[in-house]
């Protein structure tokens, strides 16, 4: 069973910096990308990073610039380093790893969510 574990989150001031990181219980290598989700209160979950096994990232447009994602294969790890914060990145991020099953369906699998305010 596939298990994703976040950290990181936290309470930053605005133009701070945070890195989260999302544990995989196993080779990150049986995934065909993982990335980051957000969630703020009221809201739809987000696209915010994601990076795939052959290492090609893509970034919403609301991080591009300040948002670094990254992987460590041999640590089972991925993060995602966040620089300028703002107000509006606080949310609940998510940590998400896909693969495509057999019949070429996507197979989605999600962490618990760890929590960033951004506030002075």
């Amino acid at each position: 069973q596939v298990q994703l574990v976040e950290s990181g989150g936290d309470l930053v001031q605005p133009g701070g910096s945070l890195r989260l990181s999302c544990a995989a219980s196993g080779s990150i290598f049986s995934f065909s990308g993982m990335g980051w989700y957000r969630q703020a209160p009221g809201k739809q979950r987000d696209f915010v990073a994601s990076i795939t096994k052959g290492g090609s990232t893509n970034y919403a447009d609301a991080v591009k610039g300040r948002f670094t994602i990254s992987r460590d294969n041999t640590k089972n790890t991925v993060y995602l380093q966040m620089n300028s914060l703002k107000p509006e990145d606080t949310a609940v991020y998510y940590c998400n790893a896909w693969r495509m099953d057999g019949l070429g369906i996507r197979l989605d699998y999600w962490g618990q969510g760890t929590q960033v305010t951004v506030s002075s």
